[in-house]
């Protein structure tokens, strides 16, 4: 400030003025010195002063010791100057105005610099000697001097006083000035600092708030990234599975491709039926190369790195399921053409015979042998084979379902794609609610009822979205029919053999339709005797020129390339079929208006009892399908039978049960351990436990 520095100008020129340098002592009050000491050392006359005495006292100045001393005591300077002035002529003007004695030196030195310049008088080279004044007037002079300065030394006390008082007042006055001005220049320090903290914090809070956002942004970046990175994924992993899926497909087409092949072969007229001319081959070989470019047209839709599609995968399939379909059929006319010549043989045969009047008698003898074995065999219950009636009434019923399927054949094998899409969406109507039956109860297993009656009643149904009716085809109904009661059977050997609680649900539905639709409870019963003849009970016997594998899938096993499946899944299969049948011939559908008796009832189950016994057991199979059949059915019939059933359980325990011991190896006894188990705990209890998995009323309120 401008202010500042002209003080700090000033202070520094009065520090280097004459007063400035004066020495102060601040405790010369407690030391006892006098206030003047340092200014004026030696109290002294001026040079005029002996001038002025001598023109005061014409008496000769004599040398007194008394006034020598009392001049000396008080200044030797005075005697210099009454010395000096002695020889001085001074003149009255400078008499009448003596210079005043000063406190400060450079007072004295500034007066006494005046009074040489006014006087006339040159200066003395040499001090005067000193001068003794004898005259009163002398002594009278030296102590009006004495007297002058002390009042000079009192009015110098006083001014110096006041001095010391402006002095203080001035340092007080700029004390507090500097103080305020040092408190102000604080306060603005404070406030700049003040100032710079909070453009720092506020800078820090904008560079935070930055950082803030930076960060937010690239989170937002990151997030997006995720996004996008998780979106590829999911597309990879999408056409990841889809290559998986459609290299199972080319897979699954390749090997179909390659069966459809394999079977065509066989369609070809072997050397032994081409001297038959009953047998036809060439609509089965010219239907058989047409299957064959069917699925050779599907198979290079899979080239150049695509993937066949899941409705090329469906039309190869079919092409497969017909091309076997033809294989079974030739194969049926080639044996039905072999037994016809082989009757013809036989005819020529007996025609032989009946000139050997020998071999005539000897055949009598061997057909009343054989006639007496089997009715001993019948007394022993040790037939190999079931009897003439069942037989018939099997034979009967597979006759029923090959009519069918003949009827629906040209439906079955439609090559158009509006009958195709309709046989399709008939195939799907008839057997979706089949499918849906293990797991539903109540309100829904009515509703799937309900749709399979309306089905088979020709009236529409709503399948997958699609409006569809049987009689929308002369060969709807046939095909139906025939593909529901395949699907009630199917759903025996897979779905009750994994779940055993879906035979009741399953069965009662089945009845049901079965008490509506007779026709549906003969297909049901066809099929089931095709995939598991012991629910006639019938042991196909193998016949001369039968392969292996096809008198194992006579048997019920299944066989795919060569390969026949394992006895525990085979043994699953039958169980679950023989619990479906249990569970049919004692459920009745309890919508039903009819109050019949049960179309399929308890009668039959008992007569399959009575058969099984009657016949020799089967290793592993017998003891298997008898504990299936009592544990699902055994309450029922001990409800109905009462004591005759419990002599049937007692004759089973006593008398069969050794003979199915007696057939079974060391590794089979699961089965049998079961059904001693079962047997026993109901001799002792007197007591057919109820199946865990039966429904009552509750089931179908649900």
């Amino acid at each position: 400030m401008p202010s500042e520095s002209l003080r700090f100008e000033t202070l520094e020129a009065l520090k280097n003025s004459p007063k400035g340098k004066l020495n102060y002592s601040p405790d010369w009050l407690e030391k006892g010195e006098d206030i003047l000491a340092g200014c004026v050392e030696v109290s002294s006359l001026s040079p005029l002063s002996g001038q002025i005495l001598k023109r005061l006292s014409p008496r000769p100045l004599l040398k007194t010791r008394s006034l020598s001393s009392c001049v000396r005591d008080t200044s030797p300077e005075v005697s210099e100057g009454l010395s000096a002035g002695a020889s001085v002529p001074i003149s009255p003007r400078q008499i009448s105005s003596p210079p005043p004695v000063s406190l400060h030196a450079e007072d004295d030195e500034q007066k006494a610099g005046e009074i040489q310049e006014e006087s006339v008088v040159s200066p003395v080279a040499s001090p005067p000697p000193a001068i003794s004044v004898l005259s009163p007037r002398a002594t009278q002079m030296a102590g009006c001097i004495r007297m002058c300065e002390r009042k000079h030394k009192a009015k110098a006390k006083v001014e110096l006083s006041l001095r010391l008082e402006q002095q203080e007042r001035l340092v007080a006055t700029v004390s507090s000035c500097e103080s305020e001005q040092l408190k102000r220049y604080e306060e603005l320090m404070e406030l700049k600092q003040r100032q710079e903290y909070q453009s720092m914090r506020d800078m820090m809070e904008k560079e935070t708030q930055e950082s803030l956002g930076r960060q937010e942004k690239l989170r937002e970046e990151h997030r997006h990234r995720m996004k996008i990175l998780n979106l590829r994924l999911r597309e990879a992993e999408l056409e990841r599975q889809r290559q998986v899926e459609g290299r199972e497909r080319h897979r699954a087409i390749n090997a179909i491709q390659e069966e459809v092949l394999q079977l065509n072969q066989l369609l070809q007229p072997r050397p032994s039926t081409q001297t038959d001319p009953a047998l036809d081959h060439t609509p089965y070989i010219t239907r058989g190369n047409q299957l064959c470019s069917q699925v050779s047209d599907v198979v290079p839709a899979s080239a150049d790195g695509q993937f066949p599609s899941v409705e090329d995968l469906t039309v190869a399939e079919r092409a497969l399921q017909e091309m076997r379909s033809l294989v079974r059929n030739l194969q049926g006319e080639e044996a039905q053409a072999a037994e016809r010549k082989r009757k013809e043989q036989d005819e020529e045969e007996e025609k032989k015979k009946r000139h050997e009047e020998l071999k005539a008698q000897q055949e009598e003898q061997k057909k009343t042998a054989a006639r007496s074995a089997k009715e001993k065999a019948k007394k022993e219950g040790l037939q190999t084979g079931a009897d003439e009636s069942t037989l018939k009434w099997y034979s009967a019923l597979q006759d029923a379902a090959n009519q069918c399927a003949q009827a629906c054949d040209e439906l079955s094998r439609a090559k158009d794609t509006q009958t195709k899409k309709l046989k399709m969406e008939l195939q799907k109507a008839a057997t979706t609610p089949v499918s849906q039956i293990a797991n539903i109860s109540g309100a829904p297993l009515k509703e799937a009822f309900e749709k399979i009656d309306k089905l088979l009643s020709s009236r529409p149904v709503t399948s997958a979205g699609k409006t569809v009716s049987a009689s929308q085809h002369p060969q709807g109904l046939e095909f139906v029919s025939y593909k529901l009661a395949e699907k009630f059977v199917k759903q025996g050997e897979e779905e009750v053999a994994s779940n055993h609680s879906a035979a009741f649900p399953i069965a009662a539905v089945a009845s049901g339709i079965w008490e509506l639709h007779p026709k549906i409870g003969e297909l049901i019963l066809a099929h089931l005797h095709k995939k598991c003849p012991y629910a006639v009970p019938h042991y196909p016997p193998m016949e001369r020129g039968t392969s292996v594998e096809d008198y194992q899938k006579i048997l019920g096993y299944r066989v795919d390339d060569s390969k026949v499946e394992g006895q525990d899944s085979f043994l699953k299969r039958m169980s679950g079929m023989i619990r479906l049948y249990a569970a049919i011939i004692q459920m009745r559908w309890p919508y039903t208006g009819k109050q019949g008796p049960h179309p399929h009832g308890l009668n039959h189950g008992w007569r399959w009892l009575a058969q099984i016994l009657n016949m020799e057991p089967l290793a592993d199979i017998t003891a298997t399908i008898l504990f299936d059949f009592l544990e699902v059915c055994g309450n029922a019939l001990m409800k109905l039978y009462r004591g005759q059933f419990w002599k049937l359980i007692l004759l089973i325990y006593e008398e069969y049960f050794p003979r199915i011991e007696a057939v079974t190896s060391t590794g089979q006894m699961g089965s049998v351990t079961r059904l001693k188990q079962f047997l026993e705990t109901s001799l002792r209890t007197k007591q057919i436990p109820v199946p865990k998995c039966e429904l009552g009323s509750a089931f179908f309120k649900s």
